[in-house]
């Protein structure tokens, strides 16, 4: 049985309280009319994030990637309007003419979270944030602000970059317990490091100097971001960059952690995080 628009948008923000409680609140800031597409949106992509976490091998995760590809591409849509989340997203993608190729990258994206392959390269880095940290906040712009959501394309390509490197950052612990690299080979080449020694963690001067060449790449993206963002984007688009709100608070963490942050997590605090994100809200600017 599939749930109307007002109960699957329920249901996501009911969900996404549990699997990502900062894009949560980043909803409760957006315009009420608008939430609930968005909460869908945010939901998708936390459900896509954390399969990793639920499985024990590829194939399972890259199933479950699958049946969201085959629902946006229309293939058994209607048996998955069942799924509150999927019913939420389709009812968002409906409602707001959102694109779904875009969605669709997102899945394919994703799929590089199931191996423990190292990311190559810087472009690498910046090619899988575009679409799905940046992709996100470009769809969220185009709901909150679909006649001006274009003029917001450019900031958000350099905060999804951004954004992930804090994330990395953040999960830095739990990507090498699982032996995933994601600091980008080049920055590891440029201190002397390959991947598999890095995940040793033996050599922390190394590291420490990678790991603070990756912040720098991290806060030079969030300048262009914010650059990008000067007299070319609304107010209304700029509530899809209040997940940014925290990004250079955990930058400037990782920075005087160094190398500790292999074990000591840069995360600042909820209330910090939350207050973050209202000021955004409030200054319309991140």
């Amino acid at each position: 049985m599939s749930l109307d628009r007002s109960g699957a948008y329920e249901a996501c923000l009911a969900t996404l309280r549990t699997t990502d409680i900062d894009r949560y609140l980043a909803c409760l800031l957006m315009p009420e009319e608008r939430r609930g597409a968005v909460a869908a949106l945010y939901a998708f992509n936390a459900e896509l994030a954390r399969i990793r976490d639920i499985i024990r091998e590829p194939l399972p995760g890259e199933i479950r990637l699958q049946w969201w590809r085959d629902m946006l591409e229309g293939e058994g849509e209607g048996d998955s309007l069942a799924n509150p989340l999927a019913a939420g997203l389709i009812h968002a993608i409906d409602e707001h003419s959102l694109p779904r190729q875009p969605l669709v990258a997102m899945t394919e994206a994703r799929i590089f979270d199931l191996y423990d392959d190292p990311v190559d390269s810087t472009a690498m880095f910046e090619g899988y944030a575009g679409e799905t940290a940046s992709a996100l906040i470009q769809l969220t712009a185009m709901i909150l602000d679909p006649e001006h959501a274009q003029k917001a394309s450019d900031a958000a390509g350099h905060a999804g970059i951004a954004q992930l490197v804090a994330g990395s950052l953040l999960l830095l612990p739990t990507h090498m317990r699982r032996h995933q690299v994601y600091v980008p080979g080049d920055i590891l080449a440029a201190t002397g490091l390959t991947a598999e020694a890095f995940l040793r963690g033996g050599d922390r001067p190394r590291i420490g100097a990678s790991l603070s060449a990756f912040i720098g790449f991290g806060r030079d993206h969030l300048r262009k971001a914010r650059q990008a963002s000067v007299g070319t984007m609304t107010p209304e688009a700029s509530l899809a960059f209040l997940p940014i709100a925290s990004v250079e608070g955990v930058l400037d963490r990782a920075g005087k952690l160094g190398a500790d942050i292999l074990t000591t997590s840069p995360q600042q605090s909820q209330l910090r995080r939350q207050w973050n994100m209202w000021r955004a809200s409030r200054k319309r600017r991140f």
